[in-house]
């Protein structure tokens, strides 16, 4: 009997994957498709073969993107090689002797300075997890809000939001519900302090990436942005916007959470804090562990006190990557480990950004629109609700590589404004499961349903949003 269960199983399991595979080649047709579609109605004489090369890349990657017929990081590698082999044939025909040099600034993306300060907070990451440090960090930091209900989930995810400004959200996500999910195991299956919990901290990771550019892709993509428009916008400036944001945000959550879940009254057992690991207490781990604090506190001033210093954020981001690997904290296995897709992901965006930006494309498109004469204020309240509708059903790093583009070459004034008010709304999107890693996190420990997200999303969709706008409006009007 057990064999033929097993089986049976077995033989489930087979015809599930081919379905699965044949829904993906089918969501990859239809991309194509579209993307055809797309491009054919939008096809104008106006424009030059290499801008109809990029706005067919453009709905392709739009296409794959929603339906994830391949992995987001692939269509990063996508775009590499299309940008490549097409525009390389066209500029090759027209001027054989500098075709190179057209196509070779899509590539060098991989060694533009926001893959590099990523690279840097992705082995600063790396190394806390190792030693311990963000355990040990969690521990400390808990054990100070007392032991009331709502006291203690506001300090878990103060603590979630502070870690994900240098961790990734996902990383973060997965630390802190494995660190209290022994404790919420010990709870009935539906208690309100579960939800409150498991809904707040996915929650808490994704608004806190807001604060600095390395707390989420769209930060750093908006800066990028900037950059090459010749605004410079550092790392201290991204926080002074972006960091008040995050704890506002955070904050009004906790106040949502602490009215639809957690108990008024009452006191909870801490002691699942005792059951946090500690790696080990040798005299060599605790050295590293100062040591590796060490190393993330003096990258963190650096990075602050950028105007004074001079050095760029991306040159101090070699700091920890050379000392956590040269004293041996980080090995060459857990280089490998690193999130590389997400690179991958957003070095492609940023190609593809360039793309549309040095073809002329935006601008063609643009320039149609501005006979328009929109109202700035609400061209940003649309571009921020549709960053935040977009990032909901694709991945947030490519919602936020579309819109940019377009966004900064629509406006001849206040041209920071348009892009950070839509790298931040990006972290805002929280309505499904599958709008953030972290809410996927959250959702696979089974203890969640999927309409358990659905109010936190709306909230945070249309409460992010006025935050993000009312602040960067005010930022603009007081350091602009």
């Amino acid at each position: 009997m057990a064999d033929s269960r097993t089986a049976s199983k077995r033989y489930m399991y087979k015809i599930q994957r081919v379905v699965d595979i044949q829904q993906k080649i089918i969501y990859f047709l239809l991309s194509v498709i579209f993307a055809f579609g797309i491009t054919y109605l939008l096809v104008n004489p106006a424009l030059d073969t290499a801008q109809i090369y990029v706005l067919f890349l453009l709905f392709l990657a739009i296409g794959l993107w929603i339906t994830e017929a391949v992995p987001p990081f692939t269509v990063g590698l996508l775009i590499f090689g299309f940008l490549v082999f097409a525009l390389g044939g066209y500029y090759h025909e027209i001027d054989p002797e500098n075709a190179a040099k057209y196509v070779q600034k899509y590539v060098q993306t991989w060694s533009n300075s926001v893959i590099w300060l990523m690279l840097g907070g992705f082995f600063m990451a790396e190394a806390m997890q190792k030693v311990g440090l963000d355990r040990t960090i969690f521990k400390l930091t808990i054990s100070k809000f007392g032991s009331k209900p709502r006291y203690v989930l506001l300090g878990i995810m103060l603590v979630t939001a502070i870690f994900s400004m240098i961790m990734s959200n996902t990383a973060t996500t997965a630390m802190m519900i494995a660190a209290v999910l022994p404790f919420i195991n010990t709870l009935d299956t539906d208690a309100p302090f579960s939800k409150a919990l498991l809904i707040g901290i996915p929650a808490a990771a994704s608004l806190g990436g807001m604060g600095t550019i390395i707390g989420s892709p769209p930060n750093a993509i908006a800066v990028e942005a900037l950059n090459s428009h010749g605004i410079s916008f550092g790392f201290l400036e991204w926080m002074m916007v972006a960091f008040p944001i995050a704890i506002i945000l955070v904050f009004l959550f906790w106040l949502f959470l602490i009215n639809r879940y957690v108990p008024k009254v009452s006191t909870i057992d801490l002691s699942f804090l005792n059951d946090i690991d500690e790696h080990s207490n040798s005299r060599i781990f605790k050295l590293k562990k100062k040591f590796v604090l060490g190393v993330l506190l003096l990258t963190l001033v650096l990075w602050l006190t950028g105007n004074i210093h001079g050095i760029p954020a991306s040159a101090v981001s070699l700091l920890p990557i050379m000392l956590l690997t040269m004293f041996r904290i980080i090995s060459g296995e857990d280089v490998r480990k690193l999130p590389w897709d997400t690179l991958m992901l957003v070095a492609g965006g940023l190609s593809l950004g360039l793309a549309i930006k040095e073809t002329g494309l935006a601008e063609y498109y643009v320039s149609l629109i501005r006979d328009y004469n929109l109202n700035f204020y609400a061209l940003v309240i649309v571009f921020s609700l549709l960053t935040v509708i977009l990032s909901n059903f694709m991945s947030n790093t490519a919602t936020a590589t579309i819109l940019i583009p377009i966004a900064i070459i629509l406006v001849s004034t206040n041209q920071v404004v348009l892009p950070l008010v839509i790298g931040l709304s990006a972290s805002a999107a929280l309505f499904l499961p599958i709008s953030t890693p972290p809410n996927a996190i959250a959702f696979s420990t089974g203890k969640l349903k999927q309409k358990d997200f659905r109010f936190g999303g709306i909230v945070a969709g249309l409460v992010g949003p006025i935050v993000i706008i009312g602040i960067v409006l005010l930022y603009m009007m007081f350091f602009n």
